[in-house]
């Protein structure tokens, strides 16, 4: 399908500009910051960008891109880490930014309808107004749109409790590629009419359709949280202790890892030294506790220091303010930034079975010393998430290009072994398709590409992602 693609002549141009007046751009400084994400140092013009600002406008533009083959790629704040967003053939970047308002909060159902550019943070403290909760909270929530996050069905600290986006979408609308609008399921909590094309839609990465609505389910907010970080001498360890916990019965609302770089790098980035951060740290553990009692809270966090106790830890630090709370968080959040002004760096979102976290830290740093290769590994501990970012550090470019996916195919394999995937929270998109098929057989990855084929007959929407 991909041989069939067309670029833009000024007759398309003109179209578009019909439909978009004012607000089709062909200018090179606006290509070039629609041509990337925060995926590596990775940039792909497109050939215009497109803002419409109704579903009729996309629908036309898509009538219109689909019968001439012009490729679409949906862009939205285009902070994705896998390539997602990137218009790999030129074409339009479809600009999802002015999509931007929340349609309604339902305080009686408890559901929120939004459209897909409002930032997450924002949506997430609109209905906190109300005392409701919407819990899915990816690092980049201060500038992420929630319609990123349907995309790729982002996580983020607080999924170990609360789950994942899917976890809360209940019905969209959808532009298909062939321009008809549909509505792909109901704003009801129990559905069992048909094949349900709105978890078909969440997670795939703007493959399938552009999404122009979302309605979303929420629950209370919870009234109070505890926030403790813990040092562990050894970092395999603290990935043990993740394990324990829940073996011991409790289930805490965030529990992050991250290894001595991670922390110490984001001190570095943010001038932020608050930690005493000593050299036998190895790793530490952010756990955090949250719910409506008070009193219980205390007892899980008695629960947690007994478990914590078995490790070889060293003093744990309890956030005793809120204003230590937002700074403990505030790290956390910043690692993948830190991490990226250090140096060029490829990040794999890796995730097990809880368990055999442990195993694959270990199988981490086992490859990298085979490749000569630092990593730096942080994530989402509670689900079996872990963030590995591999450095180029003194790699040539050489070593880089042609041996470093060898060292990734090997660890994906160890990863798919251990009983886990390819992506937890980032996406296939560009940058990991090559490895799908250590995840799925033959017989899954062409369903796949079936599946595409009816949405997609002309492969023009976000070409070249997730699968060939």
């Amino acid at each position: 399908m991909l041989q069939s693609l067309k670029h833009l002549n000024s007759e398309d141009i003109s179209f578009l500009q019909s439909i978009c007046p004012g607000r089709c751009q062909t200018q090179k400084e606006i290509l070039e910051k629609y041509g990337h994400d925060e995926t590596e140092d990775l940039l792909y013009l497109p050939e215009v960008v497109l803002h419409p600002t109704t579903v009729d406008e996309i629908s036309s533009i898509m009538k219109y891109c689909n019968a001439r083959t012009i490729p679409v790629t949906p862009s939205g704040a285009r902070t994705g880490l896998s390539g997602g967003a990137l218009p790999v053939f030129g074409g339009v970047a479809l600009s999802m930014e002015r999509f931007n308002q929340i349609i309604e909060i339902d305080e009686k159902n408890l559901q929120v309808t939004t459209e897909p550019g409002v930032i997450t943070e924002v949506l997430q403290q609109a209905v906190a107004e109300k005392g409701l909760f919407y819990p899915p909270d990816p690092a980049s929530k201060g500038s992420c749109f929630i319609g990123g996050n349907v995309a790729e069905n982002s996580g983020g600290p607080k999924a170990v409790k609360y789950g994942v986006t899917s976890d809360y979408v209940l019905n969209l609308e959808v532009v298909l590629p062939t321009g008809d609008v549909i509505w792909t399921g109901a704003n009801v909590l129990k559905n069992a009419t048909g094949y349900n094309l709105t978890q078909l839609i969440v997670g795939s990465e703007g493959t399938l359709g552009i999404i122009t609505k979302i309605v979303l389910r929420l629950i209370p907010h919870p009234t109070h949280d505890l926030l403790m970080l813990v040092p562990f001498r050894n970092a395999e360890q603290a990935c043990e202790a993740v394990a324990a916990l829940f073996q011991a019965g409790i289930t805490p609302s965030g529990i992050e890892f991250m290894e001595r770089d991670a922390l110490v790098w984001t001190q570095d980035f943010t001038k932020d030294y608050t930690i005493d951060v000593k050299e036998d740290h190895a790793a530490h553990l952010l756990i955090e506790v949250d719910g409506f009692d008070p009193e219980q809270l205390m007892q899980e966090c008695e629960k947690i220091m007994v478990v914590i106790e078995r490790f070889d830890t060293d003093e744990l630090l309890f956030a005793e303010s809120k204003a230590q709370k937002d700074a403990l968080w505030s790290l956390r959040r910043k690692v993948g930034e830190a991490v990226k002004s250090q140096s060029i760096y490829k990040e794999e979102d890796t995730v097990v079975p809880r368990y055999y976290l442990p195993n694959l830290l270990h199988a981490v740093k086992s490859i990298g010393k085979k490749y000569g290769f630092h990593s730096v590994c942080y994530g989402h501990a509670g689900d079996g998430n872990l963030h590995v970012n591999i450095i180029k550090g003194d790699l040539t470019d050489e070593q880089w290009e042609n041996e470093l996916p060898l060292a990734i195919r090997e660890l994906f394999k160890e990863v798919v072994r251990l009983g886990g995937t390819l992506s937890g929270e980032h996406g296939i998109g560009l940058v990991q398709k090559g490895y799908m098929d250590i995840a799925f057989s033959a017989v899954s990855l062409e369903i796949m590409r079936s599946i595409k084929k009816v949405f997609d007959p002309n492969g023009i929407l976000n070409p070249g992602k997730v699968i060939d």
